[in-house]
C-alpha cells in the first residue's frame, strides 16, 4: 500500500517529498509515510488557529460577534480577500475565522494571530504535545516588519502527525464543546480550495462530494498540503503535505498537485471502504 501511493505519484511526475498519515475516527492508525517529518506549514497552520480562537470564544474571552476596524496596514497580500477591500470595514471575529479559512484570507490570519498572541498560540501548540507545529511569525509580511527568525529564514512549520492528531480530537470532542466543535467543522466544511483530497472524491449528478469533506489547504511554491476528514463509509482523518515540487505555478491544475490527487484517492477508496461505482 505504502509502496503503491508513492509509485502512483512518481508515476505521474511528482518528484518531490511527501508526508502522510490516515486514521480512522478511533485514532487508529492505517497509514503512515514521514508522518513526523516538520514541512513549512503554509495555510495548514490556520487548523489550530481556528481551533485555538474557538476555545477562547467557548470560554468567553472572545466575543465572536464583536467588529475588528481594518485598517489599511493590516493588509497583507497573498490568498484572500480583504487585501483587495479598502480601510475601514468592521468585520466580526467569526467573519475573520471564517475567511481565515474558507478563502485562506492572510490578512484576516495576522488579525487573529494578533488577538492570539503569537507567544500564547506556541504556547498553546506545546500543551496540546504537537511538539512539530510551530508559529513563527504572521504571513506575507514586508521585510521591515518580520522578525528575526523570519528573517533568517525560518517558517511557521508543522507536521502529518500533528495535523491528523489535531483534526482527530477536534472531530471526536475533546477540544471544543459541542456548539464549538460543530463551528469548526462547519467552517472546514465550506473551504473553497479542495486541489488534493476533494479533487477525486465522486460526485452526484448536481456536482456535490458524495462524501462530506472538512478540510484545509496550503500552498507556497513548490508546497501542497491538505489536511481534512472525509467522510467515506469508514470515515478518515487526513493528512498529506509535500514540498520539493517541481511545478512553480499557483494553479487548480499544477501539475503536482494533479499527481498528488490522482496518487492519493485510490488509497483513500480502499482504507474508507468505498464501494466502486456500479457495485451497489
Amino acid at each position: 500500500m505504502r509502496e503503491a501511493f508513492l509509485a502512483r505519484a512518481r508515476q505521474r511526475g511528482f518528484a518531490g517529498d511527501t508526508g502522510l498519515r490516515i486514521c480512522d475516527l478511533d485514532g487508529t492508525e492505517l497509514y503512515a509515510l514521514n508522518a513526523t517529518r516538520t514541512f513549512p506549514a503554509a495555510s495548514t497552520i490556520k487548523v489550530p488557529l481556528l481551533i485555538q480562537a474557538l476555545q477562547e470564544a467557548q470560554t468567553g474571552r472572545l466575543n465572536l460577534r464583536e467588529r475588528v476596524t481594518l485598517e489599511a496596514a493590516d493588509r497583507v497580500p497573498g490568498s484572500g480577500i480583504l487585501y483587495e477591500l479598502g480601510a475601514g470595514l468592521q468585520p466580526s471575529w467569526l467573519d475573520l475565522l471564517t475567511l481565515m479559512v474558507i478563502v485562506s484570507d492572510n490578512t484576516a490570519t495576522n488579525l487573529v494571530i494578533a488577538r492570539l498572541g503569537p507567544d500564547e498560540i506556541n504556547s498553546w501548540l506545546a500543551r496540546g504535545g504537537w511538539s512539530s507545529t510551530r508559529l513563527i511569525g504572521r504571513l506575507q509580511l514586508p521585510p521591515e516588519q518580520q522578525n528575526e527568525a523570519q528573517r533568517r529564514g525560518e517558517r511557521n512549520r508543522t507536521s502529518a502527525h500533528d495535523q491528523v492528531d489535531l483534526l482527530l480530537r477536534l472531530a471526536n470532542g475533546a477540544l471544543l464543546d459541542r456548539t464549538h466543535t460543530d463551528l469548526a467543522l462547519s467552517i472546514l466544511s465550506r473551504q473553497q480550495l479542495r486541489d488534493i483530497i476533494g479533487r477525486r472524491v465522486p460526485r452526484s449528478p448536481t456536482g456535490e462530494h458524495v462524501y462530506r469533506l472538512v478540510s484545509k489547504s496550503g500552498e507556497l511554491t513548490g508546497v501542497h498540503h491538505d489536511v481534512g476528514i472525509l467522510y467515506t463509509p469508514r470515515p478518515l482523518v487526513i493528512a498529506l503535505l509535500s514540498e520539493a515540487g517541481q511545478d512553480p505555478r499557483e494553479h487548480p491544475e499544477n501539475r503536482d498537485v494533479l499527481a498528488l490527487a490522482d496518487a492519493l484517492w485510490p488509497l483513500l477508496s480502499e482504507l474508507g471502504q468505498v464501494v466502486p461505482s456500479g457495485d451497489i
